[in-house]
């Protein structure tokens, strides 16, 4: 329940607390949803309370400029892509500068699904938002996942494509990858990590 300017109570001790807060200060849970990490561990209906917390809050004060970030991995979280990239599109344009916001977004846009199967529209779409991503934050994971959809989705249909699936790849190694960033962007797309990748 939303009482006053962005105040909700935590979801694990029902303690008041503000958005602004990261954890509850009498039992460390997570009081905002800012990264999808902080979300991915959660059961559902926690998610969904968050959610509801978040779109009440919307409700009282639409110019709340991180609500509706935290709404969007709440909606990731949920497999509710279009109702995420919805909310990620309005983050992104609450704070421009968010790297994150626009990869989040290019996963949504596959919605679930393998690259191979999602239409060319949207593979275009998810790839604008990753490259708005990587000239903000050149981050290895970026790069990673444009080789993933330059390998399943160009290279799987023979069509050419620039940069090649072995140059995003290179480029995602140069750039700093990790295991468990590899690891979480597939549990996050909702799909297998392709033999070849």
């Amino acid at each position: 329940m939303v009482a006053t300017s962005h105040e909700i109570k935590c979801r694990k001790c029902k303690a008041r607390a503000e958005i602004g807060q990261t954890a509850c200060k009498y039992c460390n849970a997570p009081i905002i949803v800012s990264t999808f990490t902080s979300v991915n561990s959660m059961p559902l209906p926690m998610v969904n309370q968050y959610a509801n917390e978040y779109r009440k809050a919307l409700e009282s004060e639409p110019d709340a400029k991180d609500l509706n970030g935290n709404l969007a991995m709440c909606y990731l979280k949920l497999k509710l892509y279009d109702k995420a990239l919805s909310a990620f599109e309005k983050a992104i344009e609450d704070n421009f500068d968010n790297s994150e916001m626009f990869f989040y977004a290019a996963v949504c846009v596959l919605k679930g699904r393998k690259a191979f199967l999602v239409p060319r529209p949207e593979i275009d779409k998810a790839e604008e938002y990753l490259n708005a991503a990587m000239m903000i934050e050149p981050r290895g994971i970026y790069h990673y996942f444009q080789a993933y959809i330059k390998n399943d989705y160009f290279k799987r249909k023979f069509f050419s494509t620039s940069p090649t699936f072995e140059e995003a790849l290179a480029n995602a190694r140069a750039a700093g990858l990790s295991p468990t960033d590899v690891d979480n962007l597939y549990a996050t797309l909702g799909v297998e990590r392709p033999k070849d990748l």
